[in-house]
């Protein structure tokens, strides 16, 4: 899709998540939703699929600046962080980019995707 901050990791699917909330929380952000797909397609409609959980990451002080700017920029909050095992076993950690997914000619909407990139880069890039 390109609008993501990827890295695949060498930690068990288990570890993964946890050492993403780990760096997540070190660089500003909360979690405020935690989405095990997994579970939820196996309870809803009883189908199997791989490892998948999605986190709601959020820095408060981004959000409440860019919602004051821009209401509609709540369409892309929480920032979702997906951790993912492949089929061959491999964990992806996967980040939405700011920077493409609100492309936007206000300046200070972009100085804080920029921030809020920086913030999401540094910490994939700690795992």
């Amino acid at each position: 899709m390109d609008l993501d901050i990827t890295k695949e990791v060498a930690y068990s699917f288990a570890e993964a998540v946890e050492k993403v909330k780990e760096a997540l929380k070190g660089v500003g952000f909360g979690i405020l939703v935690e989405i095990d797909m997994k579970d939820t397609i196996k309870k809803k409609i009883g189908k199997d699929m791989m490892n998948y959980v999605i986190l709601g990451a959020c820095n408060p002080t981004y959000a409440y600046e860019v919602l004051n700017i821009d209401p509609e920029v709540g369409l892309l909050l929480p920032c979702n962080v997906i951790v993912y095992e492949k089929s061959d076993g491999s964990v992806v950690v996967s980040s939405i980019d700011p920077l493409k997914a609100l492309p936007s000619n206000d300046e200070k909407l972009s100085k804080i995707a920029e921030e809020v990139a920086d913030k999401l880069k540094k910490a994939i890039d700690v795992l």
